[in-house]
């Protein structure tokens, strides 16, 4: 039974060929529009989401499959006090595969011990988010069509961020990725992070506060909000969530073929006026986020049989 906890689940091998059948998903979509005929798809989601939760359900639907499950805890048997291994028992009952998300970190690997079908970790805490991860990856790989060979910067809660944690513990693997990490000092990447992936590997990083100052230099710009469910004091989070601020006039020296990405949802950090450069690729990352998690389900479903 293989399961989707941490983007180290994956080989590069195994994350290069999901990005291909995305490819030829995206291609070919009429292909793969009966491959899931008869299959479940139960999504848990004990936290709320907008675009994972219903890429999921699109994926699912677009193979030609069925969706079940509940968007939010409160309408689950959570509520009553039900623990994540009971009811990832009931569910495996009645779906084929399961995508959860829940606030707590960890709630996931309890889940997939307990559970007789694939569970994905559709974003745990402030740890994993494996699946945006390989949305993120899938638009690199059409933006550039490379992994390798870059300058990403990631821009502004990289203590929280899980998005940005998967995505350095994934692009560490490929052959000279450099990273420039951008964030108040207070939202610095987490100590554990920066030395047992990016330290021992011998990656190339450096920190920094200036936005305006590393932009010339990246291939791949990766704004995050800073995200006000993940902190202990109102008062810290409003001190910092207008930290970084991307505008128009912030792009000037950035390079032509710089591509934007961000995993959603904004609230300040980019301005609606960069919408319109091309440049922008978020809203793209969006629409690829299907494709992947379409293929990401093909793969686990067929390794479980």
């Amino acid at each position: 039974m293989r399961h989707l906890i941490d983007i180290m689940d994956l080989s590069t091998t195994e994350i290069d060929d999901m990005i291909r059948v995305a490819k030829d998903i995206i291609a070919e979509p009429a292909k793969y529009s009966h491959i899931c005929s008869g299959k479940k798809l139960a999504t848990l989601f004990f936290e709320p989401s907008t675009r994972t939760r219903l890429s999921f359900e699109a994926a699912m639907y677009e193979l030609g499959g069925n969706v079940l499950g509940f968007s939010e805890a409160q309408s689950s048997s959570a509520a009553k006090g039900e623990s994540v291994a009971d009811t990832i028992r009931t569910v495996g009952a009645y779906a084929d595969i399961i995508a959860m998300r829940h606030p707590k970190e960890g709630a996931p690997v309890v889940a997939s011990a307990k559970s007789t079908v694939p569970v994905i970790n559709a974003g745990d805490g402030g740890h994993n988010h494996p699946t945006q991860t390989l949305t993120d990856l899938l638009t690199i790989s059409r933006e550039k069509g490379r992994l390798n060979n870059m300058t990403v910067g990631l821009c502004g809660d990289l203590k929280f961020g899980r998005t940005v944690h998967s995505l350095i513990t994934a692009m560490s693997r490929y052959e000279n990725v450099r990273f420039v990490l951008i964030s108040p000092d207070e939202l610095r990447i987490p100590e554990y992070l920066k030395y047992e992936v990016m330290v021992k590997k011998g990656l190339d990083f450096i920190e920094t506060t200036d936005l305006e100052g590393a932009m010339p230099e990246l291939d791949i710009l990766y704004m995050t909000r800073v995200q006000r469910e993940r902190f202990f004091n109102e008062q810290d989070y409003l001190r910092l969530k207008d930290s970084y601020i991307l505008t128009p006039d912030k792009l000037t020296n950035a390079k032509e073929d710089l591509s934007i990405l961000h995993p959603l949802p904004r609230v300040n950090e980019i301005s609606v006026a960069v919408d319109d450069d091309p440049r922008a690729r978020y809203f793209e990352q969006v629409r690829n986020g299907k494709f992947i998690r379409m293929a990401l389900i093909l793969k686990l479903l067929e390794d479980a049989k």
